[in-house]
């Protein structure tokens, strides 16, 4: 699924079910240690698919610990991002040579529950999604909207060390499968100190779900930087 909406330099492994009775990797057992059963299930099938991914890219199996988000550290060279639902686990990571930053998420295509659209959406996009599912009903719009912010959060924090909230995030969707997603807060990337106004990315709508992924290249294109100035 994922893997169509990342460039080729991007390793990704995905899993559509479980391996019942597989162990926690060494070094990582006491990240569950206080689990339930189903959050221990997908932490270790998720774990498994990011080693297998940094073995694409030569990398030994290794204890893959969490930051203070609970994001996966990565070794020294790598970026990368996982996220799993019910039903699908996925690791995507790549080269800090050729990538400066990965988000993935993934949902189940259902309605959000009630409430929570509100809680998302960023001014105007209300009106966005209501005239996408009206010209096309069957898809779940501000789930799809869920999941894109959740997918850019991911690219943003390691860039950036920074919260950033549903409402700072202002997504146009292109219902052909791409996204752009505007950010109405303090970008300045702590890798190059340039400033992360705008990422571009794309979806996916399989097996009942909805995937997500951005990338972030090293540099701002030109047509961020014109944004930046206020240009058309």
């Amino acid at each position: 699924m994922i893997r169509q909406l990342l460039p080729a330099c991007v390793a990704v492994v995905e899993a559509f079910r479980d391996v019942i009775g597989e162990a926690v990797f060494p070094g990582e057992e006491d990240l569950v240690a206080n689990a339930t059963e189903s959050r221990r299930r997908e932490f270790i099938t998720t774990r498994r698919c990011a080693r297998e991914a940094l073995a694409k890219l030569g990398y030994k199996p290794l204890p893959i610990r969490s930051g203070p988000k609970r994001e996966p550290q990565w070794p020294a060279g790598v970026v990368g991002s996982i996220a799993h639902t019910t039903g699908y686990r996925v690791a995507a990571v790549a080269s800090q040579h050729f990538i400066a930053s990965i988000g993935v998420d993934a949902e189940q295509h259902e309605r959000l529950p009630d409430g929570v659209e509100e809680f998302v959406t960023a001014p105007g996009e209300a009106q966005k999604l209501a005239s996408l599912s009206k010209t096309f009903p069957a898809i779940h719009w501000s789930r799809l909207l869920f999941s894109v912010k959740e997918s850019v959060y991911k690219a943003w924090y390691p860039l950036t060390g920074r919260w950033l909230g549903f409402e700072h995030v202002q997504v146009t969707i292109n219902p052909q499968g791409t996204f752009s997603a505007t950010l109405l807060a303090d970008g300045t990337r702590t890798d190059n100190g340039t400033s992360l106004t705008e990422v571009r990315g794309g979806f996916v709508l399989e097996r009942g779900l909805i995937a997500t992924a951005v990338t972030v290249p090293w540099r701002l294109s030109s047509h961020s930087k014109r944004n930046d100035h206020g240009a058309a």
